[in-house]
């Protein structure tokens, strides 16, 4: 290797625009080799490399797809397919903390250790290969990139509530599939993006997804591997995943892999969970949003350095053990697991004799399981595959012909299809092996038209399943002749079939007036039915709304937000007022009940936190006589009593009396006694609103502006009001 040539690890959280540093870096020189990590990928940046110097130097090279121009320059492949020799000016591998990946690690481990360009070798990947690059890679320069936007954990959000531009991550097919089906019922549908689609399929989803058509994203954790979409918000419908062999628990890596596909260039970015997923923990959610996560401290390996001399040899050469402390033997995979029993079968071991053969039998080995029916089917057709290798020197073009006129076919459902797909994925990789096949031409267009065809019929019924923008506005069709559908926005507007009917103010219906006679009580009745669930549901969300949400009005008005949702009436205590829920005799008692018990507790953890100087007091036992008698003297006054009004009792009171009350706060003025905790703005602007109460007045007297040491005596004032509001009367402030 040339003196000059340089290795770089370029290493960041996502969002770093690291894949676009090394593309460029890439065009700068004559040849280059990228490595990408799906499929999906390889093809969205073969794209992006056509699109600036044309198809005839670009080469695109996966297990099922081959597209080599006869004067490439630069090859973008899976990491897999990566061709190996060529003597490239620049070689780029991403994701290379994919190395620790128990399926697909040895094969980016190997990458790492032997893949170099003449001039430029580049791993792009996170900061937690550090370490073992450093121990694995002499003279190795480190880059660092800093993420573009923020990323912030927002905490657990119902489906129903997920913002528009967000992905929902499931981690199986039934999930995903689930989720987007709710989507399509609440928010009008979903695009949805899976590892196993084909990249046409992926692509035509994905532009229902980028041009609006679809405001949400249902997708599996396929989106973590480089995946650029316009996300604002991630949401995680589960922590675990089946990883091909049992169920675990995402690494906090992986986690953060996914999450930081929200948020796209200078645009930060949102995570949270919903579902069935548990709230984060706190140091979690904190390392994901800081990107700070445990280095990776052991790398999958298998040896490269192959015996073909017999399967046995070839099979010990797969087994053989790492010489590197950092380095660890991955377990069987699915090809050396193909390799053992086809080794034993009679038919194969007797012409599986020799190098060549060997060499063979284990190519045949290596075509991926795509079907998924079991080990022993795969098996199967691989020793038939095989076979007639050995034998005709080609694939049948008979037999050829009827695996994939059997697999031809656009009818059936989401399901069919999506195993139609799996199966000619097979033939159209062993279409793309040189030598495999009469004519490659043909049978690489072949079978390439028929996923072509499978993808998009499997695009058409993903959005007829899933996409439907009529069902976003229907929240419940009347049974009636003329069926009406009903909506209700975030605003509060109410439609009915497009057409504004009033608004939903608290958990009130507020009917447009311009509606009369039969239209009118059309409309309230379709209103009615449709707003009966969100009552509940908002009747939910009201219950379990923090405090700092509520607030009272100085009429005696309850908020909730901007929203009226009820009043206070007097009790039989001024420190005791009852409520009254203001919700519709439509909505149910369930919901006024709930309304009313949550406005109660509202209220009451109010008083006991404003006025807990003065409810202490009414606790205190140990007060007695004459000080205990006071004390509830300035319960009922509220805190606070001229002293004129009660000279005669203050005189009475001994020096043991005064104390204990002072422990108390009350504070003995020359001209009134209070509790000074109680002159802060907050209790005054309550105790006005209570004494209004008490005392039946229609209209409540405002608080005076809060931190004035004097106001302007009012003539219009109520009688009482200055004491309430915390002062006294001295001239004319």
């Amino acid at each position: 290797m040339p003196e000059q040539s340089r290795t770089f690890a370029v290493l960041g959280p996502t969002n770093t625009g690291k894949t676009h540093y090394a593309i460029e870096r890439m065009l700068g020189y004559r040849t280059g080799i990228i490595g990408l990590p799906l499929r999906l990928l390889a093809r969205e940046v073969y794209d992006k490399i056509v699109a600036v110097r044309g198809p005839s130097v670009v080469a695109l090279v996966t297990g099922e797809e081959r597209i080599v121009p006869e004067r490439a320059q630069y090859w973008v492949c899976t990491v897999e397919a990566m061709p190996e020799g060529m003597g490239t000016d620049f070689v780029a591998v991403d994701e290379i903390q994919l190395c620790a990946d128990p399926e697909r690690g040895h094969v980016f481990t190997d990458r790492l250790l032997r893949m170099r360009g003449l001039r430029e070798t580049q791993f792009l990947g996170s900061h937690t290969m550090r370490q073992t690059i450093a121990a694995l890679v002499p003279g190795v320069e480190f880059l660092s990139r800093a993420r573009m936007s923020q990323l912030t954990y927002t905490g657990p959000k119902k489906i129903a509530k997920m913002p528009a531009r967000s992905a929902i991550v499931g981690f199986s097919v039934e999930n995903v599939y689930a989720i987007a089906e709710l989507l399509r019922r609440q928010k009008g549908g979903a695009a949805v993006v899976m590892g196993a689609l084909s990249p046409r399929t992926r692509n035509a989803q994905v532009e229902l997804y980028q041009n609006g058509d679809v405001d949400y994203l249902v997708a599996t954790d396929a989106i973590g591997m480089g995946l650029n979409l316009d996300i604002n918000h991630v949401a995680f419908s589960s922590l675990s995943k089946f990883d091909g062999r049992r169920m675990r628990y995402l690494q906090p890596n992986e986690l953060g892999q996914i999450a930081g596909r929200a948020g796209r260039g200078m645009s930060n970015g949102t995570f949270g969970v919903t579902g069935e997923a548990p709230d984060l923990d706190p140091e979690l959610a904190e390392a994901i949003m800081e990107h700070r996560f445990a280095p990776i401290r052991k790398l999958e390996w298998r040896n490269a350095r192959l015996q073909f001399g017999t399967t046995a040899a070839l099979i010990g050469s797969l087994e053989a053990r790492p010489e590197h402390e950092l380095l660890a033997r991955a377990r069987e995979a699915d090809d050396l697991t193909a390799l053992k029993t086809l080794s034993d079968l009679p038919d194969v071991a007797r012409r599986a004799i020799g190098g060549p053969a060997v060499k063979l039998l284990w190519d045949v080995c290596r075509i991926p399981d795509f079907r998924g029916i079991s080990a022993a089917e795969h098996a199967s057709l691989l020793e038939r595959i095989f076979c007639d290798l050995v034998e005709y020197g080609r694939v049948p073009d008979d037999w050829l012909a009827q695996q994939v006129s059997r697999i031809d076919r656009t009818d059936g459902d989401i399901d069919t299809l999506s195993k139609r797909l799996a199966y000619i994925r097979t033939w159209t990789y062993v279409a793309q092996r040189k030598g495999w096949v009469d004519d490659e031409k043909h049978w690489r267009g072949a079978t390439r038209a028929v996923e072509d065809r499978l993808s998009d019929a499997l695009h058409e019924r993903l959005t007829q399943r899933f996409v439907d923008r009529r069902t976003s506005v229907l929240l419940r069709r009347l049974k009636q002749k003329e069926a009406m559908v009903a909506e209700v926005n975030d605003q509060g507007d109410v439609t009915v079939e497009g057409e504004f009917v009033g608004r939903l103010e608290g958990f009130r219906f507020m009917q447009d007036r311009s509606a009369v006679g039969n239209e009118a009580r059309t409309l309230q009745q379709a209103s009615t039915a449709a707003l009966a669930p969100h009552f509940h549901l908002k009747a939910d969300r009201f219950y379990n709304a923090p405090d700092t949400e509520i607030d009272f009005t100085e009429q005696g008005g309850l908020l909730w937000g901007k929203e009226a949702v009820g009043k206070l009436t007097p009790g039989a205590d001024p420190l005791k007022p009852q409520i009254v829920a203001f919700v519709d005799d439509e909505a149910g008692p369930d919901v006024a009940a709930k309304v009313q018990r949550r406005l109660q507790h509202y209220i009451d953890r109010k008083i006991a936190t404003l006025f807990e100087p003065l409810l202490n007091i009414q606790r205190d036992e140990t007060l007695n006589g004459l000080a205990r008698g006071f004390g509830f003297r300035m319960v009922e006054a509220m805190g606070l009593i001229p002293r004129g009004e009660v000279a005669d009792e203050v005189k009475a009171l001994d020096q043991d009396a005064r104390g204990a009350l002072r422990k108390h706060g009350i504070r003995f003025g020359q001209f009134t006694v209070f509790l000074p905790l109680l002159l802060k703005p907050a209790p005054t602007r309550l105790r006005l609103v209570l004494w209004s109460l008490s005392q039946g007045m229609d209209e409540f007297p405002e608080a005076p502006p809060p931190g004035l040491v004097t106001v302007p005596a009012r003539s219009d004032a109520p009688k009482g009001y200055f004491t309430m509001a915390g002062y006294r009367a001295a001239g004319d402030r």
